[in-house]
């Protein structure tokens, strides 16, 4: 069964930083996705394109995407 963090988890103490880039586009990565073979890194865009697809067999779902909709003027 998967498990799917939707925020951050306490338990893995990892934020994705500017440093981690989507591996399909080379964009800030927010999303972590474990499988079998490995991690994937992806921008809020390609995580959300290949979610379908790539969800059912994840251990792992690592989302920060909403990091994207914070307010940074404060």
């Amino acid at each position: 069964m998967s498990h799917i963090t939707t925020e951050l988890d306490p338990a893995t103490d990892y934020t994705l930083s500017a440093l981690d880039r989507c591996d399909s586009c080379g964009a800030q990565a927010y999303i972590r996705v474990t499988l079998n073979s490995g991690d994937l890194l992806f921008c809020a865009h390609h995580g959300n394109q290949f979610k379908a697809k790539l969800f059912p067999t994840a251990l792992n779902w690592h989302d920060e995407s909403s990091r994207l909709l914070e307010d940074r003027t404060v």
